[in-house]
C-alpha cells in the first residue's frame, strides 16, 4: 500500500465537494482524509495501491463534475508510507478558516449586489413591512368575519338554550 497526497485545483470549495470525497473515500474502503487549503485547493492524504488510487481520483472527476466542481487539475505525489485513520474523514480543523473565508466572501457579495448596503436592508425592511402589514390585513379582515359569525352564534346558541329548556319543562 502506498500513501499520496493529492491535490485538487479550481473551483472546488464551497460546494460540499470534501463531503462527496469524502463518501468516495469510505465506498472505496480507503484510509484517509481531505481538508480545504488556504490557497483554494483541496488537499488529501490516503493510502492505496496504484490502481485503487486511479479508481479513486476517476471517480472524484465525475462525481465533482456532476456536482458543480470545477476541476482544472488533478496532482498527485507519491509520499513515504503513512499509518492513516482507517476511516475516511473530512478534517474538521480547517473549518474556522473556512467559516472566516465564507464570510468575507458573503460580505463581497451583498457589496457587490448593493453598492450602497443601506439601500439593500432598508429595500429588505420595507418588503417586510408590506408582508406584516398586508399579514395585519388579512387577520384583522378574519377576525371582523369571525366576530360577526360569532354574534350569529350567539343568536342560535340563544334560540337551542330556549329549546331545551323547553323539552326540560316538558319532560318533567
Amino acid at each position: 500500500m502506498k500513501t499520496y497526497n493529492i491535490i485538487i485545483t479550481g473551483k472546488v470549495q464551497d460546494i460540499g465537494f470534501r463531503s462527496i470525497i469524502e463518501n468516495i473515500g469510505r465506498s472505496f474502503g480507503m484510509p484517509g482524509f481531505v481538508f480545504n487549503a488556504k490557497d483554494g485547493s483541496v488537499k488529501i492524504l490516503c493510502s492505496g495501491d496504484d490502481s485503487l488510487i486511479d479508481n479513486f481520483t476517476q471517480t472524484i472527476k465525475i462525481r465533482g463534475a456532476e456536482s458543480g466542481a470545477e476541476i482544472v487539475d488533478i496532482k498527485e505525489q507519491l509520499l513515504p508510507f503513512i499509518d492513516l485513520p482507517d476511516i475516511f474523514s473530512k478534517a474538521s480543523s480547517d473549518d474556522d478558516i473556512d467559516i472566516g473565508r465564507k464570510l468575507d466572501k458573503a460580505n463581497l457579495l451583498l457589496k457587490s449586489v448593493n453598492t450602497d448596503l443601506n439601500t439593500g436592508f432598508n429595500n429588505l425592511n420595507t418588503d417586510l413591512n408590506t408582508g406584516f402589514n398586508n399579514l395585519t390585513d388579512v387577520l384583522g379582515s378574519f377576525i371582523g368575519e369571525q366576530r360577526v359569525y360569532n354574534r350569529g352564534q350567539q343568536g342560535h346558541n340563544t334560540r337551542l338554550e330556549s329549546i331545551l329548556e323547553k323539552l326540560v319543562e316538558k319532560n318533567k
